[in-house]
């Protein structure tokens, strides 16, 4: 079974080998970055990917089932979902979605 990080780091590497991604980090772990701007880490407590979206988005994932809120230490903040189960071509959607977000 692959590692998660691994299963994030291949959806965005398209993104990564293109220009439009960036590697950072954030809150101490591994991230990837457009324009200066978090767009999204693996999850740091499991499987899954954490991206940055508008807050209608967010809450759409959530009410949907699809994503989860992320709230590392208990504070929720409201333009990060986490999304746990693994769809590589969803997750890359995220990803490039939230690139329009943050460095439209």
């Amino acid at each position: 079974m692959p590692d998660v990080s691994d299963e994030f780091w291949d959806c965005a590497a398209p993104l990564l080998a293109e220009g439009v991604l960036e590697e950072g980090t954030i809150m101490g772990g591994p991230c990837v970055r457009a324009a200066g701007e978090f767009v999204g880490m693996p999850h740091h407590k499991g499987p899954g990917i954490v991206v940055k979206l508008p807050r209608a988005r967010v809450d759409e994932l959530v009410e949907s089932g699809r994503g989860a809120p992320f709230a590392p230490a208990g504070k929720v903040f409201r333009e990060w979902v986490l999304v746990e189960a693994f769809d590589e071509a969803h997750w890359t959607d995220l990803l490039r979605e939230s690139v329009t977000f943050v460095a439209p």
